[in-house]
């Protein structure tokens, strides 16, 4: 009788499993012909990327010269290529922060969820977050975004970078020494606390600080240099420049700036 009852309960088990690996398989199928039916990736990018715009918006565009600002363009294209694109919150955030719900629902640096305090404590004191009014009042603007590596290196390409009106660089970017190949213009400077310059009087007097956050610890980092308090890193740089220290004399590392 026990025999019996566990052969029983053996097929019983046995036949679960296969039914229920026919079904993962059939979805698995499904899933695949839809896929192939697709012309988006997993992303949801365009599988063939061809930076062509649709039919009405190439027409719209067709009288623009190269090198001509062309108001929505980019936003356009990047919705052809990549349908998901949505602009779900302005580009700095300001005291109507709470109403985007988008973004309060991811954590940093996909949103800003958990900050709500911290950043209304910040926009409760810098009060300016905009582009100065003259930017705004442009139709349209011809942006460009500097990089730190080398590559500009004896370019001269300076003045055609300052000829943008919108000019944004990167962490501690230097120009002072290098405007022949960098330009001499500065709009934004994009950083966040690690690559941030460290003396006020290195930045720019008519540039904007935008802070990038990529954790939490960040937007407290910022609320220290608007309150003006005492700044407490966001992570140990001492003991990561002697672990760093360690490797180069270790010599699993070289450290071609001796700066470490």
């Amino acid at each position: 009788m026990g025999v019996l009852v566990f052969v029983r309960n053996l097929l019983l088990a046995l036949c679960l499993f296969l039914v229920l690996g026919f079904l993962y398989y059939s979805a698995w199928k499904l899933h695949l012909l839809q896929w192939e039916d697709s012309k988006y990736d997993r992303l949801g990018f365009l599988l063939k990327l061809d930076s062509k715009l649709p039919a009405e918006l190439a027409t719209k565009y067709a009288n623009f010269s190269e090198g001509t600002c062309k108001p929505g363009y980019a936003s356009a294209l990047m919705t052809a290529i990549f349908p998901r694109f949505s602009k779900p919150a302005p580009m700095f955030l300001d005291d109507s922060f709470r109403k985007w719900a988008r973004i309060r629902e991811f954590v940093p640096p996909f949103g800003i969820k958990g900050q709500d305090n911290l950043i209304k404590a910040i926009l409760s004191v810098t009060k300016e977050y905009s582009l100065t009014p003259a930017l705004d009042s442009l139709r349209c603007r011809r942006c460009i975004i500097v990089g730190n590596g080398g590559v500009l290196a004896n370019k001269s390409l300076g003045s055609r970078i300052d000829d943008y009106d919108i000019v944004v660089r990167l962490n501690s970017a230097p120009v002072k020494g290098f405007e022949k190949d960098v330009g001499s213009k500065t709009t934004l400077r994009i950083t966040y606390p690690e690559g941030a310059m460290q003396r006020p009087e290195q930045y720019e007097r008519d540039s904007l600080f935008v802070l990038a956050g990529f954790k939490w610890q960040d937007f407290k980092w910022l609320k220290y240099i608007v309150y003006k308090e005492r700044v407490s890193w966001t992570h140990n740089i001492q003991r990561e420049k002697e672990f760093l220290r360690k490797l180069v004399k270790a010599r699993v590392i070289t450290d071609l700036s001796s700066g470490i």
